[in-house]
């Protein structure tokens, strides 16, 4: 069950891969397009790119964690400082495609009609929001490894 585990994450994660740099190329595919025939319309072209190369960045990351996790350090039980650091590189990467996507989308809605600024702007604060319970959960894994060797230390 272990290989078939480990298979379905290879799988997966190479499918994600192939899928983001799919993204990424309609990106950079559109604004070339766009460019080439009217510059005027190559700024909100740009915008769109970014936004798809974000994404596809961040989706591109996941896959990596899967497969370095789940496919090649695949093992049992994890110190809680690894587990620490894995969760916070893979939450990382989440926030920072949140946030841009949020700041693509105020540059977006900033010129066309700013009653819809309400969607990219909850984006930042939900993005802040996973910011603000990172550093919390960091805070609690650290104070556990403490009390843990602490425990460790008087058996």
């Amino acid at each position: 069950m272990h290989y078939l585990s480990r298979l379905t994450f290879a799988i997966g994660s190479v499918m994600l891969m192939l899928l983001a740099v799919l993204l990424a190329a309609f990106g950079m595919s559109g604004l070339i397009g766009t460019l080439l025939h009217s510059w005027q319309d190559g700024q909100k072209a740009v915008v769109h790119a970014i936004s798809y190369v974000v994404i596809s960045m961040a989706v591109f990351d996941v896959a990596k964690y899967f497969m370095e996790e789940e496919v090649i350090l695949s093992r049992g039980k994890q110190t809680l400082a690894e587990a620490r650091t894995s969760l916070t590189k893979f939450i990382t990467s989440i926030i920072i495609a949140v946030f841009v996507e949020g700041l693509v989308g105020i540059f977006e809605t900033n010129k066309e009609s700013p009653a819809t600024i309400l969607y990219p702007a909850s984006l930042l604060l939900v993005a802040t929001g996973i910011v603000l319970a990172l550093g919390i959960y960091q805070k609690l894994s650290v104070t556990a490894e403490r009390e843990k060797k602490q425990e460790n230390l008087t058996d």
